[in-house]
């Protein structure tokens, strides 16, 4: 399955993955996940969102187990940040035939469209519609960086725009969702454990920052006539990592714009979007604030004016804790425990699909070892044998839910 998959999308040049939602990429990507369904002999469908499911067993018959993860990327993103779910979802299907169990509840294994938000700007569009956690008005207002909105980008995949939606009935017939991811950081090397269970996701949101100046010739404008918001934006950087630090927090300015962005130009405008995150509301509040505070001081005193905007946010999720102990009690009697102790339980960062479907399905997580801690990067990387430990926790975990 990987080396059917590693090519699709890849980027010769940086040996990252660019497979942006609705695009030929994507559409490789889907077409993947249909033939592997259908290898299987499970029914592959599409739902209104253009979320992919494959199905063994009734899939209106409620009660469903269901697996899997996402196949987009961001830019240049790593091989595993998503498709270790998808692939593992499969690869555990291929175990529990193998050990020849019987299945009491309906299956599936999901592809979830444009989770990681790298074409336009919003992450886990796919589980959001379904779950109605973004609106349909919203959802057409999306525009990637080419101006193109998403029910155009839709459309010319071939998907209709207009049938998007809350999904209530199908996420209604879901009993579980357990979603299999690498893990973006290095808890479980420093523990020495393959795979762990996640607790909770940290809340987190998306800050645009729009810093207005005055555009003038580079080399004709004196240093003190400068209106020059590059400086504000570089000033507010640096409050965004001493307030985050402080707070025991993560702040992040990792994508920018700037105009008319020539080299002999002052820039009239420079937009930074910041990520920021913390372990409690109150925390990511506070950090939140001081950049801004930060940046409005900058900016007042340079003349510059300053626009703030959220454009994402997501408060924190807490798994379901009947079914994250349940996955605890099935682990630890595991194959993949060969020390007695029980398997670790961590929160994370990062946002995921499981996550946004949290607050209407039961849903859990499960965490295999990234050895580096490296993610959203071609240097990402999990360990074979710890992708195989994550194959058999998932066949597991399955078995115990889905099986006799």
């Amino acid at each position: 399955m990987w080396a059917s998959l590693r090519n699709i999308g890849r980027n010769a040049e940086s040996g990252g993955y660019r497979r942006y939602a609705w695009t030929g990429a994507d559409a490789d990507c889907r077409l993947w996940f249909r033939m592997q369904a259908e290898a299987r002999g499970l029914d592959c469908e599409v739902d209104r969102n253009g979320n992919q499911w494959a199905w063994l067993g009734d899939p209106l018959a409620g009660d469903a187990v269901v697996t899997g993860s996402h196949l987009d990327s961001v830019p240049d993103g790593g091989a595993f940040d998503g498709p270790l779910g998808v692939v593992s979802s499969f690869a555990a299907l291929d175990e529990l035939r193998r050990r020849g169990v019987e299945f009491t509840r309906p299956l599936a294994i999901t592809n979830f469209g444009d989770e990681e938000g790298a074409r336009f700007g919003l992450a886990c569009v796919g589980s959001r519609l379904a779950a109605g956690q973004l609106t349909v008005e919203a959802a057409h207002r999306l525009r990637d960086g080419d101006g193109i909105t998403l029910p155009q980008a839709m459309e010319a995949a071939g998907y209709d725009p207009d049938a998007i939606g809350p999904d209530p009935a199908r996420l209604a017939r879901i009993g579980a969702f357990v979603e299999l991811h690498v893990e973006q950081g290095r808890a479980l090397d420093l523990t020495g454990d393959p795979v762990g269970i996640a607790s909770a996701i940290w809340p987190h949101g998306r800050w645009r920052f729009d810093f207005r100046g005055e555009a003038n010739h580079a080399g004709t404008t004196r240093l003190v006539d400068r209106r020059d918001p590059m400086l504000t934006y570089a000033e507010t950087v640096l409050a965004a990592r001493r307030e985050a630090e402080l707070a025991g927090a993560l702040a992040t300015f990792g994508k920018i714009a700037v105009e008319p962005n020539g080299v002999n130009a002052i820039p009239s405008l420079v937009r930074g979007w910041l990520d920021s995150r913390a372990a409690d509301q109150d925390t990511l509040d506070t950090v939140v604030a001081g950049i801004e505070r930060a940046a409005r001081e900058h900016a007042g005193r340079a003349g510059i004016d300053l626009d703030v905007v959220r454009e994402s946010f997501t408060p924190v999720v807490e798994f379901q804790h009947a079914l994250r102990d349940e996955l605890g009690v099935i682990l630890k009697g595991s194959t993949i425990r060969d020390t007695g102790r029980d398997v670790p339980v961590l929160g994370t960062g990062a946002g995921h699909d499981a996550g946004i479907l949290s607050a209407s399905v039961p849903t859990a997580m499960l965490f295999v070892r990234n050895p580096t801690g490296i993610s959203h990067s071609p240097a990402e990387h999990a360990a074979e044998d710890d992708c195989v430990a994550g194959v058999i926790a998932l066949a597991d975990v399955l078995e115990g839910l889905a099986c006799r």
